[in-house]
């Protein structure tokens, strides 16, 4: 045999190799709208023709799909290779291609419906009634909203999380009335979850697993700690869901009693579709969130469009904002806005760092977190008679004083400098902590797990100390040992004293509840910010919502600390982030669905939005974590007041074809094949939208805007304008009165927006945002709008 020969099949084998060597991965292949003329399965052998094409058998192509999106989102998941995926991506009828990340889910109501004036039985004669504040009518206006709106009867809110616990008394029928008609959708059955844990309350149920397993591997109930089934193991999912359409449930509260009261969702009475798209990390403990996959949330998304809910909230986020095109949740969105389902999701919970904003697309109401007035009130005492009022909910108590240390001081030999205060896992010398009180700072590692650690170390209790970018926000756990947490001003006094004194003692009291313990709301820290770094064009988040220390329904299988070693098992427990402030807003979307269902998604955010609260209930602006007032990038349009939303005066609508002009603007085309964009395409910022936001401005910019009449019995109505400019520029309006005579009149004005002549920047001061505001007034409204500018 020749040399010749005994290569041949080595060169034949060389492209083999090298195509084996192409790691293959989960691709979103999109084609943006059905043009509606195939029916469901002829949809599905369309796709795999597209499969085929870059497979080398069809068998591989069938083999390789995950999703075929057949209902309103004209796209699939498959497993491809990169020079598959680069294939695919050059064909003139793909929008775009793109690998799916998992996506992270972040910690991202007992008071917080009565906090902003909804609380009320969901039969009552509402009349009959005492009110609970004498000199506030914000209750018996709250009330009436909530008989107008028949408390959510009707709307059904779809929610994408961890899944449901059914048995949860939230989700009980009782007393509601047969599914509606419109409902299309169906109950899934699986591990622990049967037909039967559907009811009138919980009208439908999905889960979505495909992705998450071709990513992590074949599912394992055991090392997954999860359920192959729409029930919920984590109580993230039914936290969000009570939050929204729950049972009013009389005489929750956390395990030790904390934030007793009824709790209750903000649409009781609304139905309740279950998409389980987010699942358990295996074999990883559960602090720190599910993962929730690209393709697994665009398939629920899909499903919930054509199951005929009314409103999506989506209680997830990345911490790296991804381009519309390349963003499941923002493709699945707009394809929901066509057929006027609202979808609200959470901003992420990456603050208070600028550009840290989840889910800024312009067709979904992005939902920052704010405080309620509620807190758990403890103490702390030093030895040298310091003392001052704390925050816990643990049920853990000292009896006595003991000695107090530093964790920076009992670590072990050889902890990094940075995380020697930290207590983080087997950081703590048990030798040195023993039956101590441990000052631990915030920073790596969970809350929760810091106490954990000073448990372990046979500690007597944990002072938990906020770094300076947590401020004064003060998110309350169940920890393991008696705990205190204090701001970054008490951690400077606790650490002179442990410093000077030679013998330091500490002494933590138990938090009780205590309301109207502080003014509120004020924004987090946490609570991700702008400017929206996929267009600054559009001004994010869009409003605010309670989202720190929520009290909501959990799960059985999961205990309220989330970590493996805790047994206590809690019917509801409080929880913190943007994830708890989403489904707030997802309540009022469906009372405003129930009151006005013919309004469009645009003119439900609008409502919201020019009618939120800019101050607190002291009538003082709303203040940061830096102590000053906080800005739009913060807080967006403000803090949501939804029996406000019910009447705006005026609203800013936009079409389904007025989103899809504005994608023409950052590329996010082709989406729809009955429309391409113009010749001429209008810059991003003259989408009409209830905010406004001019990055680099360096001359005059005219921003169109349109608003409709919908004010209640208004139907002659005047409207002035007003304007607080930014600093550094001039704002005014053309025209500036609008006059109108009838219900759904639209009239037309112009913002001009004018950089100061007679102002000279230095080199700080350009590129940095400065904020102001403009609003249309009349007798009964004011309709207000922030804006964000950036000088050149």
């Amino acid at each position: 045999m020749n040399k010749l020969t005994c290569l041949f099949p080595l060169l034949f084998l060389i492209p083999l190799l090298a195509s084996c060597a192409e790691k293959k991965q989960v691709y979103i292949v999109y084609f943006g709208e059905h043009k509606g003329d195939k029916a469901l399965h002829e949809i599905e052998e369309h796709h795999h023709s597209y499969l085929h094409s870059v497979k080398e058998s069809e068998e591989e192509a069938r083999a390789s799909l995950l999703y075929s999106y057949k209902h309103s989102i004209n796209g699939f998941a498959a497993e491809l290779t990169p020079d598959e995926a680069s294939k695919l991506e050059k064909l003139a009828e793909v929008v775009s291609v793109f690998k799916s990340h998992p996506r992270k889910y972040e910690a991202h109501t007992t008071r917080s419906w009565e906090f902003v004036g909804l609380e009320e039985e969901e039969t009552d004669d509402i009349d009959a009634r005492p009110l609970k504040n004498d000199v506030d009518d914000r209750f018996r206006v709250g009330r009436k909203f909530l008989r107008k709106a028949k408390h959510g009867d009707g709307i059904i809110v779809g929610v994408l999380d961890s899944g449901v616990w059914p048995e949860s008394r939230s989700f009980s029928d009782k007393g509601m009335g047969p599914i509606p008609k419109s409902w299309k959708g169906i109950c899934q059955t699986g591990v622990a979850f049967n037909s039967s844990h559907c009811n009138r309350k919980i009208i439908g149920a999905r889960y979505y697993v495909k992705g998450y397993e071709k990513y992590f591997g074949a599912f394992n109930v055991t090392a997954n700690k999860d359920f192959l089934s729409p029930r919920d193991p984590d109580g993230h999912g039914s936290h969000t869901a009570s939050t929204a359409v729950g049972r009013r449930v009389y005489g929750a509260s956390a395990l030790g009693g904390f934030a007793m009261g009824s709790a209750s969702g903000g649409a009781p009475l609304s139905r309740l579709a279950v998409y389980k798209a987010c699942w358990a990390k295996p074999n990883e403990e559960k602090v720190g969130g599910n993962v929730c996959l690209q393709e697994d949330m665009l398939a629920a998304i899909d499903d919930a469009i054509a199951d005929g809910v009314h409103v999506i909230s989506i209680s997830i986020g990345t911490t790296d904002p991804l381009p519309f095109q390349q963003d499941g949740i923002a493709i699945g969105a707009l394809h929901a806005i066509k057929r006027n389902i609202v979808v609200a999701a959470s901003a992420g919970n990456s603050g208070p760092k600028p550009g840290t904003l989840s889910n800024p697309a312009p067709w979904i109401i992005t939902v920052g977190a704010s405080t309620l007035d509620r807190a758990f009130v403890g103490g702390l005492a030093l030895g040298n008679g310091y003392t001052i009022k704390t925050e816990s909910i643990t049920a853990f108590k000292m009896d006595k004083f003991a000695p107090l240390v530093y964790a920076a001081n009992v670590v072990v030999p050889g902890i990094a400098l940075n995380d020697s205060s930290q207590c983080l896992p087997n950081s703590l010398r048990p030798e040195l902590v023993a039956g101590k009180v441990v000052l631990c700072l915030r920073g790596a590692g969970s809350r929760i797990g810091k106490g954990i650690e000073v448990k372990r170390a046979g500690g007597a209790g944990m002072i938990l100390g906020n770094a300076p970018a947590n401020g004064n926000e003060i998110p309350s756990d169940s920890h393991f040992v008696a705990t205190a947490t204090v701001t970054p001003t008490v951690v400077e006094k606790i650490l002179d004293y442990i410093k000077t004194d030679k013998n330091p003692m500490a002494f933590i009291k138990p938090g009780k509840t205590v309301y109207k313990y502080t003014a509120a709301p004020l924004m987090t820290g946490f609570s991700s910010r702008g400017p929206n770094v996929v267009d600054p064009n559009i001004l994010k988040p869009d409003i605010t919502a309670p989202g720190l220390n929520i009290l909501a329904a959990w799960s059985g299988a999961d205990s309220p600390s989330k970590v493996s070693i805790d047994q206590r098992v809690a019917d509801f427990n409080i929880y913190t982030g943007t994830s708890m402030s989403c489904p707030h807003v997802s309540g009022a979307i469906a009372l405003l669905k129930a009151i006005h269902p013919k309004w469009s998604s645009a003119a439900i955010r609008s409502a919201l939005m020019t009618t939120a609260w800019m101050t607190n209930d002291e009538k003082k602006p709303i203040q940061d974590v830096d102590g000053l007032p906080a800005n739009p990038f913060a807080l967006g349009s403000g803090h949501f007041r939804p029996t406000k939303a019910a009447d705006p005066g005026l609203v800013y609508d936009a079409s389904y074809r007025a989103y899809l002009l504005y994608g023409c603007s950052v590329n996010f085309t082709d989406i729809d094949p009955t429309f391409k964009c113009p010749s001429k395409i209008p810059p991003g910022y003259n989408l009409n939208y209830p905010s406004i936001a001019i990055p680099n401005l360096n001359r005059t910019v005219t921003v169109k805007r349109t608003v409709t009449n919908v004010g209640i019995g208004n139907w002659t109505s005047t409207y002035v304008f007003n304007a607080n400019p930014p600093s550094g520029v001039t704002v005014k309006a053309i025209p500036n009165v609008l006059v109108f005579n009838r219900i759904g009149q639209k009239q037309r004005f112009k913002i001009v927006i004018k950089p100061r002549t007679d102002l000279v920047l230095n080199a700080t001061e350009k590129g940095q945002y400065q904020f102001g505001w403009f609003s249309w007034t009349d007798s009964d409204h004011v309709v207000r709008s922030p804006i964000a500018v950036s000088l050149a």
